[in-house]
């Protein structure tokens, strides 16, 4: 087959990734997506107590709802917040069973290796004429896949950054990486427990908010938060002045905890060492301030620390990421979070996310690194631009269609304060 007439690879069935396919289909483009989960979706399933900052208008893709209205599904209200587990169920999971989709997706399919067919990473002759091949283990069985293209949008949620200071990953049990469902699901493992929660953006905030709720069943409970900034007000947001009230509500609420002394609170920290004791219990060596000290020991700890992209199955395809964020080189000046937020990171495309890889592109919040200021209608700008590129379509791929509010969109649970009628930092 010519490698024209192949199809486009994409890696990761999660919002962006089916965004690049209902774009593909739209244009008349074939595509083989392949997901390593059982379903559509799963990362939003892992937290899908969460009730996410912005309303579904933010949260699809163009294309996406191009297709479910002409297989006559009724679209959610573009108004409403919806859980991470509604996005994965009632939208990504419909939209993957589409006859224009469905046979095209291969769940269960782990990608392990990359390469252009034949070459390895260091060869130059012929190279942009050979097809990428993509190795997919699948029930134990190892396949192989051609693709004129290929779109990584594998995400970054299975990848915690370390809780360690300095990159040293811990293991235990007792350490919580994801988003626990403190208040359902997961109270019985933290009720009237001793519990450290590490980090600093919205996920830490949730955590510990849900614990505090926690707490008035359970008195015995006991909340440490530590981590690594100086607490000042600008960690809170914008309170009353975000135009995402959730959002604001979110950080008005931690403010009052903190101020109001509710939770024992170690700022400035780094933690070097984890310790289990007799009892199996954890106690953390923290510095501070070039003094060391030893905390707990507690019961269970929850790192809001972030994540971070892997690229281990990239070592023969010729790709970038910048030193310190590990995004996509050319959009790190975009996105550092130490200068944007969600709302202010100007919107890019195809041409941002060229890969010295030709037809090669990462998107998505692979595409941010460790920046925790991705939002799911830039990812959706991103294969919108890519897609109208690879079909030739060079005009429509330099042309911006994004419009965010300024304070920006990101996610957040507050349902155990009764608002709104009811990641770090997940944004949505």
């Amino acid at each position: 087959m010519k490698k024209s007439d192949l199809p486009v690879a994409i890696i990761g069935g999660g919002p962006v990734g089916l965004a690049a396919a209902a774009q593909l289909v739209v244009r008349g483009e074939n595509f083989v997506l392949f997901e390593s989960g059982s379903s559509l979706g799963t990362n939003f399933l892992d937290y899908g107590h969460v009730k996410l900052f912005s309303a579904w208008r933010y949260n699809m893709d163009a294309a996406a709802k191009e297709l479910l209205l002409k297989n006559g599904f009724a679209l959610p209200d573009a108004d409403t917040l919806p859980f991470a587990s509604e996005i994965a169920e009632n939208y990504l999971q419909p939209l993957g069973q589409l006859p224009e989709l469905a046979p095209f997706i291969h769940l269960n399919s782990r990608v392990h290796h990359i390469q252009k067919r034949g070459l390895d990473k260091m060869r130059d002759q012929g190279r942009e004429a050979m097809p990428f091949q993509v190795t997919v283990e699948n029930s134990g069985q190892y396949l192989h896949f051609e693709a004129k293209a290929v779109i990584d949008a594998t995400g970054t949620w299975q990848q915690p950054n370390p809780l360690i200071s300095g990159g040293f990953s811990s293991t235990d049990d007792s350490i919580h990486t994801r988003l626990p469902d403190i208040l359902d699901n997961d109270r019985p493992v933290f009720a009237g427990k001793n519990v450290a929660v590490v980090g600093s953006g919205h996920s830490a905030f949730n955590s510990v908010l849900d614990l505090l709720e926690l707490k008035k069943e359970y008195p015995g409970t006991q909340i440490t938060w530590l981590l690594r900034r100086k607490i000042k007000n600008s960690l809170f947001g914008g309170g009353d002045t975000d135009q995402l009230a959730a959002r604001g509500e979110l950080g008005s609420k931690m403010k009052q905890s903190v101020t109001a002394g509710l939770l024992n609170i170690e700022e400035e920290s780094f933690i070097s060492q984890i310790s289990p004791n007799a009892f199996n219990q954890l106690q953390l060596t923290i510095i501070q301030e070039e003094n060391q000290r030893i905390l707990g020991p507690f019961d269970e700890i929850i790192a809001n620390t972030g994540s971070r992209p892997d690229f281990s199955f990239l070592r023969e395809i010729r790709y970038q990421s910048d030193a310190s964020l590990e995004s996509v080189s050319a959009i790190a000046p975009l996105i550092n979070p130490n200068i944007h937020s969600c709302g202010t990171v100007r919107p890019h495309g195809e041409k941002e996310l060229r890969q010295p890889e030709k037809d090669f592109y990462i998107v998505g919040a692979k595409s941010y690194g460790r920046a925790p200021t991705f939002l799911l209608a830039t990812g959706y700008e991103q294969v919108r631009s890519i897609i109208a590129y690879l079909t030739g379509d060079i005009e429509a791929s330099e042309r911006v269609e994004l419009s965010l509010p300024e304070t920006g969109v990101c996610s957040s649970r507050l349902s155990a304060f009764n608002i709104l009628n009811n990641a770090d930092s997940v944004c949505c």
